[in-house]
C-alpha cells in the first residue's frame, strides 16, 4: 500500500486554523476616550472631547490624540484560565501605568508595511496566568490616530474584549508553523523534510478537535522532531531584536516621541516573558525623548542596558544622510552620539549603526576610525537598482585610507520575521560565506517602530539549534562584530564612496531645508569662531551650552528622512518654522561677538569705521558692500581688519583695509550692455546668446574660449519628473526638456559689479536671475529667486565647457573625489547624479572650470558637461513639496591648471562664507587691539581650517584642520594668541600625543586628505 501525499498547502490551512483558535473572547472591555488634536499629557487626560465606544464607532481623524479608558471585570467562569485583553483602536495605542507611564504599546495594523516579512500584530496585552475569576480591568492607554506607517486607518474602535489565552494550542501552532516552514526550504527528498512532513500529516490525522488531551499528544509528535540538533555549523547568525524608527518620515516627530514609548515599553514587556531576549536601539536622540518625556521608563530601560539585555547601538545623535551634511556636522553627531552614551549608561559605542541611509560619503571611514568607532552596519546597499554590491562582509576605505569593517545582514533587511526562510535566505544570499562562517540577523518591525513581537521570539526559541538550519543565537551586535573580527585578514576591501543606486532625487528634494541646513552649518562655524576671539581677547562668556542645544536640533534635522526630503509636509512646515528661528540665533549671538570685538579696536579720524571679519584660513582681498556702500578689503586668515567705506564712484579706485587707503591698480571697472548681450571685466568676456543662455565666455588673460564651440551654457531647463521625493527616471533627459526663455533681459552696474538681470515665466512659476561679474574676479554669479509653483516638474542648469577630461572632481565632506564622466560601464551609468558641496570641476592639466554652489546637492557629469539640479516638485510623500519661492547661487569659475592648481576649494568656501563687517564704535574702549589681526595662519594653501572652538570638556581650545587636495603636506600653524600646551587629538576630542608650541607656532605634517585635530590651552578661554 503506497504512502499518502502529502501535501503542504493542507498543512498550512490546518495550522491557520489552529491559529483563531488560540483566544476565545469572553466578554466586551467598557471604552470611554476623550480626543484632543495634539498629546496631552496623563494628568489632563480627561481635557478632550469624550466619547464611549462600541466597536466599530469611530473616534478620530488622522493626527487625532485620545486618551483611552478600559473597564470590565474577568468572569468567575474564567477561573484558572489564562487571561489576556485583546484591544485593536485602528491607531497606535500604549498603555501606561497609574502614573502614566508606558507599560506596552499595541499596534495592530499598517498600511505598507511588506507582508512578507510578518504583520505588526501587537493586540494582545497579557493579565494572567491563572485567573481568579475575580479580577476587575481598569486601564488607561495613549493613543495616536494614525496606523504605523502614519496612515488614516478609519479612525474606529475595531476591538476591546477579555480572553482566554490556550496556551497549549499557541505553543502547537509556533511549533507546526516553524517545523513546516523548515521541510519547505529542505531540498526535495531529503529524509528530514519528509520526517517533518510525516509528523505534521500524523498531526492532523489526530487532532480532529482542539482539545487538551489531543493537542498534548500532538505536541508530542512534533516535540520529537523539534529536538533533533544540527552538527558542527558552518555558518552561524547572530540576531539581535530591532525596530528601525524614523524619527520622522511619514508622522511628524511629535508622534516619532510617542511611537519610541510604545516601541521600548513593548521591548520591555517580551524581555520578562523572553529570557533570551536580546533588544537593540540606535539614536541618542531618540534616548533623550524618552529621559525628558518618560523618565520611569527611561529608568526601565537603563536596568535592562545594565543587565546586559539591551543593546546600545551606533555612534551618531540621529540615524543622519550622510550625503548633504556638512563634514563638521558628521563629526558633531558622533561626537555628540558618543559622549550622550558614555555619560548616561557608561558605554562607549564602537560601531555606526546606519541600516537605512541613502548612501555613505567617502568621508565617513575617517571621521569613524578618528572618532574610536571601528565597524559599521547597513543593509540599504541592498536597494541598488542596477548593479549588486559584491560583498556582505567587507573592508571599507574611505578617500585617506582609513578603513572600517563593514557588514550588511545577507537578508537585506532589517525587519527580519526570524523564521526558517530567514535563515536558509541568510545562508543562501550571504556573499562572503566562503570567508565568514558569520553573520547578522535584524529581526523585528520596524521603519515606524514597534520591534519584535511575539511570532519572533517563539520563532527564535525553536531554531536555537535546529537540525535543518543554521543556528541562531541571540546576543548583541557588539559581540558579533568582535566574531566577525576575527576573520578579518580573510574579508576584501571596497575603496571609496558607497553609492546608493536609488533615491537620488533625496539631494534636491525640499530644497529650503536644504538651504537652511547650509546656512546653519556655515553660521554655526562663524558663531564658535567668533565667540573664541571674544573669549580670547576679552574672556566674553563662550556659549557653550546654547551652542550644543542649537547643534543638536540641526543634528536632528539631519536624520536620512528629514534633510533628503522625503517626509510629509507637516515635518518641513514645522522644521523651516524651527530653522528660521535657530538660524536668527545664531546670526545674533554672532553679532554680539563681533560687536564685542569691535569694540575693542582703534578708532582714528572722524569717519565710520568697520571691523571686517574673515573666518577662512588664508587672507582675503574682496569688494564687499556694506548698507549700500561697497569697499576693496584686505582681511587676513582667520581674524579681522578695519576698514573704512567709500562711495560707490571711488569703488574702482581706493580702498581701505587694516587701517590703510591703498589705490588699486588701473583695472577697468566690468561694463555690461544689454543691446549688444557683452559682459566683461578685466579678466572674462561674456556673450549672451539670443535666447539669454551664455553663447561664449572668453578668457581674456589665458585666451580661451570656456564654452563648447556651437553649445550653450547656462541654459535653464525644465524636464518632465513623475517621480516622488525620492526618485526621479534615470532617462528623463530622454524627453527633451523645455528652455526657458527670457521675457526681458535688462543689464546693471552696482559699483564693482555689473551684468545682466534676466526674467523668465513657466507655467505658473517666475525665475529672477542676475549674472555678476565682479571687477577683478573670473568667478560669474548666477544670482537666483525663483517663485515655483509646478508640479511634477524638475528645474536644471547646464555648462558644457570646452574641456575634456575622464573624470569630474566633487567637493565631498573633508576632501574630494573623483567619479568617471563617461557611461562605460552600468556601474558608470548607474552614477548618473552625484552629490557634491560646494563645487564640481572639470579640469585639464593646465585649465579647467568649476561649478560652484551656496546650497545645492545634486549634479552630474557627462563628457564635458556640468549640470545642476535646482529644483523638483514631487507631490509624495509631500504634496505642496517647493511650491515657494526660493533665492540660491551657483556660480561658474573658469581657471588656470586644475582645480588644485587654481584652489578651486577656496573659492566654494567663499561663495558660502562671506566676509562679515561690524560698525566700529565711536566711544567706548579703544586701542586694546590693533588694527588688524590674524588668529590661526597657516603657510600651506592645501590646508583648511574646519572648526574653531571651545572643548566639550574644560577650557582648551579645539582647532580642526584637514588637507584639501589629497597631497602629503608639511606646514607650520601660526598662532596670534599664547598658548601654553599643544597636543594632537582624536576627534572625541581626547588627547592622543602633545606636541612643542615653539615662537607661537605649532609644526604639523598631513597625509592625503588627513584631518587634524588640535587641542589647545589658553588661559583666556576660562569660563566666567
Amino acid at each position: 500500500m503506497p504512502y499518502e501525499i502529502v501535501r503542504p498547502e493542507q498543512l498550512k490551512s490546518m495550522i491557520n486554523e489552529w491559529k483563531e483558535q488560540i483566544y476565545i473572547p469572553l466578554e466586551e472591555l467598557r471604552v470611554t476616550a476623550w480626543v484632543t488634536p495634539e498629546p496631552v499629557p496623563f494628568e489632563e487626560r480627561k481635557s478632550g472631547r469624550m466619547t464611549e465606544l462600541s466597536p466599530g464607532d469611530r473616534w478620530g481623524n488622522l493626527w487625532d490624540c485620545a486618551w483611552f479608558h478600559f473597564a470590565g471585570k474577568i468572569p468567575e467562569s474564567a477561573k484558572s484560565a489564562k487571561i489576556v485583553l485583546l484591544i485593536d483602536i485602528n491607531g497606535e495605542l500604549c498603555l501606561v501605568d497609574d502614573e502614566g507611564s508606558p507599560v506596552q504599546g499595541l499596534t495592530n495594523i499598517n498600511s505598507e508595511f511588506d507582508y512578507s516579512l510578518g504583520l505588526p500584530g501587537k493586540r494582545v496585552v497579557h493579565l494572567s496566568e491563572s485567573s481568579t475569576g475575580e479580577e476587575t480591568i481598569d486601564l488607561w492607554g495613549d493613543a495616536g490616530c494614525n496606523d504605523l506607517f502614519g496612515r488614516f486607518r478609519s479612525g474606529t474602535l475595531k476591538e476591546a474584549s477579555i480572553a482566554v489565552c490556550r496556551e497549549e494550542v499557541r505553543q502547537l501552532y509556533y511549533d507546526a508553523e516553524v517545523l513546516l516552514e523548515t521541510a519547505e526550504r529542505l531540498p526535495a527528498g531529503s529524509a528530514r523534510k519528509e520526517r517533518i512532513l510525516q509528523a505534521l500529516y500524523e498531526v492532523s490525522l489526530l487532532l480532529t478537535e482542539l482539545s487538551d488531551d489531543l493537542v498534548g499528544k500532538a505536541r508530542q509528535i512534533l516535540g520529537d522532531q523539534l529536538a533533533k540538533r544540527g552538527g558542527d555549523p558552518v555558518l552561524k547568525i547572530s540576531a539581535v531584536g530591532h525596530a528601525h524608527l524614523d524619527l520622522a518620515w511619514l508622522w511628524p516627530i511629535r508622534e516619532t516621541i510617542r511611537k519610541g514609548a510604545r516601541t521600548f515599553s513593548t521591548a520591555l514587556r517580551m524581555m520578562e516573558r523572553y529570557p533570551d531576549y536580546i533588544f537593540g536601539a540606535s539614536q541618542p536622540q531618540l534616548y533623550d525623548w524618552m529621559k525628558k518625556q518618560y523618565p520611569k521608563l527611561y529608568e526601565e530601560i537603563g536596568q535592562r542596558v545594565r543587565e546586559g539585555r539591551w543593546e546600545l547601538q551606533g555612534a551618531m545623535w540621529v540615524e543622519s544622510d550622510t550625503n548633504v551634511p556638512g563634514g563638521e556636522s558628521l563629526v558633531r553627531q558622533i561626537l555628540y552620539g558618543k559622549r550622550y552614551f558614555q555619560k548616561e549608561f557608561g558605554q562607549e559605542m564602537k560601531s555606526l549603526w546606519m541600516p537605512d541611509v541613502f548612501g555613505y560619503t567617502a568621508s565617513l571611514p575617517q571621521l569613524l576610525k578618528k572618532s574610536g568607532v571601528d565597524y559599521m552596519m547597513t543593509q540599504k546597499l541592498s536597494w541598488s537598482v542596477y548593479n549588486k554590491h559584491p560583498h556582505h562582509t567587507f573592508h571599507w576605505q574611505g578617500i585617506d585610507g582609513s578603513q572600517v569593517l563593514m557588514h550588511m545582514p545577507p537578508e537585506d533587511t532589517y525587519n527580519s520575521p526570524a523564521a526558517p526562510r530567514s535563515i536558509v535566505k541568510a545562508e543562501t544570499e550571504y556573499l562572503d560565506k566562503n570567508v565568514s562562517d558569520h553573520c547578522l540577523m535584524l529581526f523585528g518591525i520596524g521603519d515606524g517602530g514597534g520591534g519584535p513581537g511575539e511570532e519572533h521570539l517563539e520563532r527564535l526559541t525553536r531554531e536555537k539549534n535546529l537540525l535543518g538550519l543554521s543556528p541562531v543565537e541571540q546576543e548583541p551586535s557588539s559581540v558579533f562584530f568582535e566574531k566577525l573580527d576575527e576573520g578579518k585578514d580573510r574579508y576584501q576591501t571596497w575603496r571609496g564612496e558607497l553609492y546608493l543606486e536609488k533615491h537620488q532625487g533625496t539631494l534636491t528634494s525640499q530644497a529650503r531645508n536644504k538651504w537652511y541646513n547650509r546656512k546653519l552649518e556655515k553660521a554655526l562655524r562663524e558663531l564658535e569662531f567668533s565667540a573664541v576671539l571674544a573669549g580670547i581677547t576679552n574672556g566674553h562668556r563662550y556659549p557653550a551650552e546654547e551652542l550644543e542645544e542649537i547643534w543638536k536640533e540641526v543634528l536632528l534635522y539631519q536624520f536620512h528622512d528629514i534633510l533628503p526630503g522625503s517626509s510629509i509636509k507637516r515635518v518641513y512646515d514645522e522644521s523651516l518654522e524651527r530653522y528660521a528661528t535657530l538660524l536668527e540665533r545664531v546670526e545674533n549671538m554672532i553679532a554680539e561677538a563681533y560687536g564685542m570685538l569691535a569694540g575693542q579696536l582703534p578708532v582714528e579720524g572722524g569717519g565710520k569705521q568697520l571691523a571686517v571679519f574673515n573666518s577662512l584660513s588664508w587672507e582675503r582681498n574682496e569688494w564687499m558692500k556694506k548698507d549700500g556702500q561697497w569697499m576693496r578689503v584686505s582681511v587676513p586668515s582667520m581674524g579681522y581688519a578695519t576698514a573704512e567705506p567709500i562711495a560707490a564712484s571711488e569703488a574702482s579706485a581706493e580702498s581701505a583695509a587694516a587701517a590703510e587707503v591703498k589705490t588699486v591698480s588701473s583695472v577697468p571697472e566690468p561694463q555690461a550692455q544689454a543691446s549688444a548681450r557683452l559682459l566683461e571685466n578685466d579678466l572674462l568676456a561674456i556673450t549672451l546668446a539670443a535666447d539669454g543662455s551664455i553663447a561664449s565666455i572668453y578668457d581674456k588673460e589665458h585666451r580661451r574660449e570656456v564654452v563648447q564651440q556651437n553649445q550653450r551654457a547656462n541654459e535653464l531647463r525644465v524636464y518632465h519628473d513623475s517621480g516622488d521625493a525620492w526618485d526621479f527616471r534615470q532617462d528623463y533627459r530622454q524627453t527633451g526638456g523645455a528652455v526657458l526663455l527670457p521675457d526681458e533681459t535688462a543689464d546693471f552696474t552696482d559699483g564693482p559689479t555689473a551684468g545682466f538681470i534676466q526674467r523668465y515665466r513657466f507655467g505658473e512659476s517666475a525665475v529672477t536671475q542676475k549674472i555678476v561679474l565682479t571687477q577683478g574676479s573670473r568667478r560669474i554669479d548666477f544670482v537666483t529667486d525663483v517663485d515655483w509653483r509646478e508640479s511634477g516638474k524638475m528645474l536644471r542648469t547646464s555648462f558644457p565647457v570646452n574641456v575634456r577630461a575622464d573624470h569630474v572632481s566633487c567637493e565631498i565632506q573633508f576632501g574630494y573625489l573623483k567619479r568617471p564622466t563617461h557611461r562605460n560601464t552600468m556601474w558608470d551609468y548607474a552614477k548618473d547624479e552625484i552629490c557634491a558641496h560646494h563645487w564640481v570641476d572639470l579640469s585639464e592639466p593646465d585649465y579647467g572650470a568649476a561649478l560652484l554652489n551656496d546650497c545645492k546637492y545634486g549634479h552630474r557629469a557627462d563628457a564635458n558637461v556640468l549640470d545642476l539640479n535646482l529644483l523638483r516638485s514631487p507631490s509624495s510623500p509631500d504634496p505642496e513639496a517647493d511650491r515657494a519661492k526660493h533665492t540660491f547661487t551657483y556660480s561658474l569659475y573658469p581657471h588656470k591648471g586644475d582645480h588644485v592648481q587654481a584652489e578651486v576649494y577656496k573659492r566654494g568656501y567663499e561663495l558660502n562664507i562671506p566676509l562679515r563687517a561690524v560698525d566700529v564704535p565711536q566711544s567706548g574702549v579703544s586701542g586694546s587691539l590693533p588694527a588688524a589681526q590674524a588668529f590661526l595662519r597657516l603657510d600651506h594653501p592645501n590646508v583648511m581650517v574646519e572648526a574653531v572652538k571651545k572643548a566639550e570638556d574644560g577650557d582648551d581650545l579645539i582647532v580642526r584642520m584637514y588637507e584639501t587636495a589629497g597631497t602629503n603636506v608639511q606646514t607650520p600653524l601660526y598662532f596670534g594668541f599664547r598658548v601654553e600646551k599643544a597636543w594632537l587629538a582624536d576627534l572625541m576630542e581626547e588627547k592622543i600625543e602633545s606636541i612643542p608650541v615653539d615662537d607661537g607656532k605649532v609644526e604639523l605634517t598631513f597625509t592625503p586628505f588627513e584631518i587634524k585635530t588640535l587641542r589647545l590651552t589658553h588661559q583666556a578661554m576660562i569660563l566666567r
